[in-house]
């Protein structure tokens, strides 16, 4: 639901420190939401931290959306949305991430891995195992309001693969997700934010209406949206600084504009 917004947080920078007009629209990464201690990769958020985080959003007038809803808005709305999107599809965002999330009125976009339903983060060597999302889990955030895109089938660096596996990872992982929740996914998230050429057109072959990455450097694009990690680390200030580089690295992008974001048709990289 939709509260007043809170008083400005202690650490918040001064008020005329005011969000700057967006040449692309500000996603946000998040990934695992449990207890950040035994945590090797940096990307796993406490539900204390994630609602801290959220709270300085809205204290800056920033709604959370999915990356679908965010693109649909335009230029004219990024001003006033950020996008939220949790990678890799764990299952601790049922119990942890979206009760955070539905207290301050916000959507996300999960990118998940139909491949792996129930099963754990096998592609982190060094732990720890954290259970994925099962096939009932999907049904169920898609039902709370939640985006769910695709991150592949396996969380394999695309890369690598041959054309035909390039393409279930693809193609077939987005049929999945459109059998689960009634609706083929616009959004593919590319694993490790790893992509080149190839990889950006199969994507775009398979459908989608739009791709995350993190850094995409020259292939910036509809297909190869740059996105800002978030860690436990993150507070008012970094969460300003983070915003703040995020303008100066699009401003000295050439054609970053809205021609290269596009809007989504309607309907610490891991």
């Amino acid at each position: 639901m939709a509260a007043d917004f809170p008083a400005p947080c202690a650490d918040r920078p001064p008020s005329r420190l005011h969000p700057h007009a967006r040449r692309q629209p500000w996603i946000l990464t998040y990934h695992s939401v449990a207890d950040p201690d035994d945590d090797p990769y940096g990307i796993t958020v406490s539900p204390g931290r994630l609602d801290e985080q959220l709270s300085w959003l809205r204290s800056r007038r920033l709604r959370g959306v999915g990356v679908s809803e965010l693109l649909r808005a335009g230029p004219a709305g990024w001003r006033g949305l950020v996008g939220l999107t949790f990678d890799d599809g764990y299952a601790d965002f049922l119990d942890e991430a979206l009760p955070v999330l539905r207290r301050h009125g916000f959507r996300a976009t999960v990118f998940v891995l139909p491949g792996l339903p129930g099963g754990v983060n096998e592609w982190d060597p060094l732990g720890p195992r954290k259970p994925l999302l099962t096939r009932a889990d999907l049904r169920r955030i898609a039902a709370a309001g939640m985006e769910v895109g695709s991150h592949g089938l396996h969380h394999r660096d695309l890369r690598e693969l041959p054309d035909e596996e390039l393409r279930r990872e693809t193609l077939h992982s987005r049929e999945l997700i459109g059998d689960l929740t009634g609706a083929p996914p616009e959004g593919f998230c590319y694993p490790y934010g790893h992509l080149d050429p190839r990889v950006v057109r199969a994507a775009r072959t398979a459908g989608y209406g739009y791709a995350c990455a993190l850094a995409p450097g020259p292939l910036l694009s509809r297909f190869a949206l740059p996105r800002t990690h978030i860690s436990q680390a993150d507070r008012g200030v970094r969460l300003w600084a983070k915003d703040l580089r995020h303008g100066l690295r699009q401003a000295a992008s050439p054609g970053a504009g809205l021609r290269a974001a596009g809007p989504a048709r309607a309907g610490g990289a891991r």
